[in-house]
Order: C-alpha cells, then sequence, then structure tokens
C-alpha cells in the first residue's frame, strides 16, 4: 500500500472485529476538533482512543491537530495493555522502481519528522530514539508513561 494512503483501524459500537477506515474518518476526527475548538475555546477536549495500532499518517494529522487547537489539554485516553513503537513501514512489492525510490524517499522524511516529534515530546536525545525505532520496542503503559510516550496512567 502507498504511503499516502492512510488508514486507522476502527470498531464501531457494538460490531465485534475492527475495521479499516480510510483518511476520510480521520478528516472527520480533526474536523470534530477543529469545530468544537471554534465553538468554545475553553473547554477542554477528550478524545477516546480505543485502537490496536494503525498508519502513522492519519496518527501524525490528529497530533498536529491537537497541536493547533486552543483548548489547552486534550486528555487521550485508552485502555492500554501495550504500547510498541518503531519505524514507519512501507510496502513495496509491486511498484516500479521509481516508485519505489520516491516511497523510500517519503518514508525517510516521515522517519525525520517522527523523530524530531518525539524527541521533542519525550525529552530523550536523538540517539536514543533513532536506536528504539529501530525495532518493535513494545512497553507497559507504565513503561511508556517513563519513556514519555503517554502523560499519566489512570488506574480504576
Amino acid at each position: 500500500m502507498p504511503i499516502g494512503v492512510p488508514k486507522v483501524p476502527f470498531r464501531s459500537p457494538g460490531e465485534e472485529d475492527a475495521s479499516w477506515v480510510d483518511s476520510e474518518i480521520s478528516n472527520q476526527l480533526i474536523g470534530l476538533m477543529i469545530y468544537l475548538s471554534i465553538e468554545d475555546d475553553t473547554q477542554d477536549l477528550y478524545l477516546f482512543i480505543n485502537s490496536p495500532g494503525g498508519w502513522v499518517i492519519p496518527g501524525v494529522a490528529l497530533y498536529d491537530t491537537m497541536q493547533f487547537v486552543q483548548p489547552d489539554r486534550i486528555l487521550l485516553l485508552s485502555y492500554i495493555i501495550r504500547v510498541m513503537i518503531h519505524q514507519p513501514v512501507g510496502s513495496f512489492s509491486e511498484v516500479a522502481t521509481g516508485e519505489f525510490i520516491l516511497e523510500v524517499g517519503e518514508l525517510l522524511k516521515l522517519r525525520e519528522t517522527l523523530t524530531r516529534v518525539y524527541v521533542q515530546r519525550m525529552g530523550k536525545p536523538v540517539w536514543v530514539v533513532s536506536e528504539d525505532m529501530e525495532r518493535d520496542v513494545f512497553m507497559s503503559a507504565t513503561e511508556a508513561q517513563a519513556y514519555g510516550i503517554v502523560d499519566l496512567v489512570a488506574v480504576e
């Protein structure tokens, strides 16, 4: 799948399995956050995430929107069992050489961007983040908090 086609898993209430949603749903979430921010920029926004993971581009778009909207705080809630970070991945099995080169270039730019965001957000040195992104790194919710991926782990 080309890197420019974002998809994220989404499960509607009452459905057993998550289904894949294209950028339309991501755009709707972003539009809703902007709309709510314009309606009342003094109210905090709460975004509940129920996702086993997905494509990075919609995630980056949501993160950028969270940085843009006026509310001081956006609370991300999730029933996190495990968190995993890794470098962006592409699918090159059936692309022409020219397309392959373009995709690799875009992946490298995306990796640079993600590394910068992680470094800024987590306060870790570039070399630590780069090394951790080389392969899948799994963490518990409390380990993710210590790493700086999440701000707070709530306990029932």
